[in-house]
């Protein structure tokens, strides 16, 4: 798994079943990270339904990344608390009960409680990436933290890969047929009602899934022997922003994920543009998993890229090249285009585990803490794509991608930044 020796870790105070627990977080990456790519396909369908603007149809984002920020710092304190494997079991369950939510959201025809489920269920979803960032540093080697980390995010662009996709095939395969605009009243939101069903049935199966794992997950949880952890204010986690490295790479956190959720969200809509490759709904759909996919392939490849190069300019490196294709994709048409955009899921692969790893060495014991505050910063996903909404009603799509661009531009300088190591202190 990527633990260099038993005799290796055991010297270096990893535990002796680290590879076994390995699997289990890579089990939750791939939960977390699919769960989260369905928001690529709900925004097309919801937009559709309910007639939105593309800044209002962000606001699909803007509630589920919100959780990030205002559940992360007391997720860590759960963490302390009650530890890791135990905090997974809440996480998991939360997520079950966000899903479930879904059946009154459909059931009222309102997109507002919509909203409110996918916050519950991102709630849950932090709980989870709070826990599994951190657990996964700690199982195995120090030196290879940062190659270990993002081979965990490889199997969470599986997720975003095969979700999406099927997810296509549910939910905008059933795309309306009548214009909702023509309707009015109690006619509209039976309408709604009935065409968000297909979106019920996808998370009803969710919380099924979701409920057997976390019922495995809290069988084997005396698997993990961890050290109590002292009693400290979570207020004092505030106090690692005083770190420049680390404020620094939680800032660019908040970048990355607002750009890539950024463009994970217009991928549908920008491929049926006619100048683009306008294609119907359920095809352009079927396409978000070449973004996602493309994720996955660059983790495999960076993970083995981490252990030659210094993180920071591999970093640097990959942020040149997304906001190249980004200047390609709004200056072009056809075919470049659209998969320009695509392409920028390859170059976006490593970069949430290696800001992460860089922002958090050095941390020791406050592991969790800095964990719990990075994941604040994922409320990025809240407010870029809303950003990029307005940029793309007021200029349209093309030129909204100069946003995450920017967002980007900024990840670059914080790669040449930090591309030296830091030692603990």
């Amino acid at each position: 798994m990527h633990i260099d020796s038993p005799a290796a870790a055991a010297n270096q105070g990893v535990p002796a079943n680290a590879a076994s627990l390995q699997t289990f977080v890579f089990a939750l990456f791939f939960i977390f990270g699919g769960i989260t790519s369905l928001n690529d396909v709900i925004i097309p369908k919801l937009k559709d339904l309910f007639t939105l603007s593309y800044a209002q149809a962000m606001l699909v984002q803007s509630a589920f990344f919100a959780a990030y920020f205002l559940v992360s710092i007391p997720a860590a304190a759960i963490v302390r608390r009650i530890g890791y494997m135990r905090t997974a079991v809440v996480g998991l369950l939360t997520m079950t009960a966000g899903c479930l939510l879904f059946i009154p959201a459909s059931s009222s025809g309102m997109f507002a409680t919509f909203l409110v489920a996918l916050f519950v269920l991102a709630s849950g979803i932090t709980i989870v990436q709070v826990v599994a960032n951190p657990l996964i540093s700690l199982l195995g080697v120090p030196s290879t933290a940062h190659s270990r980390l993002t081979f965990a995010q490889a199997f969470n662009s599986l997720g975003t890969t095969v979700f999406p996709y099927v997810g296509a095939i549910l939910i905008l395969g059933s795309l309306a047929t009548v214009d909702p605009r023509s309707l009015s009243g109690l006619a509209l939101d039976a309408y709604r009602a009935a065409e968000t069903r297909v979106v019920v049935k996808t998370y009803i199966g969710l919380a099924i899934a979701l409920a057997i794992v976390a019922a495995m997950v809290w069988h084997n949880r005396k698997k993990l022997v961890e050290a109590k952890a002292p009693k400290v204010s979570m207020l004092r986690a505030f106090e690692l922003l005083r770190q420049p490295r680390f404020a620094f790479g939680a800032a660019c956190i908040f970048l990355y994920v607002g750009a890539e959720v950024a463009v994970g969200s217009l991928i549908v809509n920008y491929l049926m543009e006619a100048n683009v490759l306008g294609l119907d709904a359920e095809s352009a759909g079927k396409h978000v998993p070449l973004y996602w996919g493309g994720a996955m392939i660059g983790r495999f490849i960076g993970a083995a890229l981490l252990r030659m190069f210094s993180p920071g300019k591999v970093l640097a490196c990959a942020a040149g090249m997304t906001i190249t294709l980004l200047l390609v994709s709004a200056n072009m048409s056809g075919l470049v285009s659209g998969w320009a955009l695509l392409a920028v899921g390859l170059f976006n692969s490593i970069m949430f585990p290696t800001i992460f790893s860089l922002a958090s060495e050095g941390l020791g014991e406050r592991a969790a803490e800095g964990s719990g505050l990075i994941c604040m910063a994922i409320v990025g996903g809240a407010i870029v794509p809303l950003i990029t909404g307005h940029a793309a009603d007021a200029v349209g799509l093309k030129m909204a991608l100069t946003v995450p661009a920017l967002c980007y531009a900024i990840i670059l300088c914080f790669g040449i930044f930090a591309r030296r190591p830091r030692a603990a202190g």
